[in-house]
C-alpha cells in the first residue's frame, strides 16, 4: 500500500490533497470516511509511513497513543473503554487520522464532547468509484497475481458486477483460483461462467 500504487480518481482526489498537505493540515485531526475497500486503509497507510504514526484498531484502544496516530475503525466499536483514550488523543492535539465506514458525526459514542469532537472534524468521503477507477484496479488486481488479460475480461467484470473495489477485488480473486484449479487462462468465458453462477 505504497503512494504510487495508489489509483488516483475523483472519488479520492481531495483526500489525497488532503493528505499530501500535511504538516500543513488546517487542524490536527481528519477523518476518511466511505465504504469497504473505498480506499480508506490505503490513504491511511500511506499517510502513517509518511509521518511515522503509529496504527490502532479504535476497537482494541484502551490507553491514549503519545504522537501522530491513525485510528482505523471508529465507527464499529462497542463500549466506552476506547472513547476515553480517543478523547483525550484529539484534546492533546497530536496529529490524528481517524476512518470509519459512515460520515464521522454519525458515529455512536456515549461521551457527548467527544461526539462533538468527531461532528467538527475535517472530513473526507471516499465516494462510489467511477468506471475508469475500477478498471485500473482490475489491471492492478490483475497484475499484482501476475496475471494478464485481455482488455474485454476487464471492461466486462466492471460492466458486470457490482461497481465496488470490494466486489472487483473479490471476483478477480476466485477468478484467479478457478483459472488455477482448471488450468486454464482467465478469459471472457471463464468470466461468463463465474458471473452465471
Amino acid at each position: 500500500m505504497t503512494r504510487t500504487e495508489f489509483i488516483v480518481a475523483p472519488s479520492n482526489a481531495r483526500a489525497l490533497a488532503f493528505l499530501d498537505a500535511w504538516p500543513g493540515w488546517v487542524a490536527p485531526a481528519a477523518a476518511l470516511w466511505g465504504p469497504s475497500a473505498s480506499g480508506k486503509t490505503h490513504l491511511a497507510r500511506i499517510w502513517a509511513e509518511r509521518v511515522g504514526a503509529a496504527w490502532v484498531d479504535a476497537r482494541f484502544l484502551r490507553e491514549p497513543i503519545a504522537g501522530a496516530a491513525v485510528v482505523d475503525n471508529c465507527d464499529s466499536t462497542d463500549g466506552d473503554a476506547h472513547e476515553a483514550s480517543l478523547f483525550a488523543m484529539l484534546e492533546r492535539g497530536a496529529p490524528l487520522l481517524l476512518t470509519g465506514r459512515a460520515a464521522p458525526q454519525t458515529w455512536q459514542v456515549s461521551l457527548p464532547d467527544l461526539a462533538s469532537r468527531f461532528g467538527a472534524l475535517v472530513a473526507f468521503e471516499l465516494g462510489q468509484p467511477g468506471e475508469g477507477l475500477l478498471m485500473a484496479l482490475a489491471v492492478k488486481l490483475f497484475a499484482d497475481r501476475q496475471v494478464t488479460v485481455p482488455e474485454a475480461v476487464v471492461t466486462r467484470l466492471v460492466q458486470g458486477l457490482e461497481r465496488s473495489p470490494a466486489a472487483i477485488r473479490d471476483f478477480i480473486a476466485r477468478a484467479d483460483q478457478e483459472a488455477l484449479s482448471r488450468q486454464k487462462p482467465i478469459n471472457l468465458q471463464l468470466i461468463r461462467e463465474l458471473m452465471a453462477e
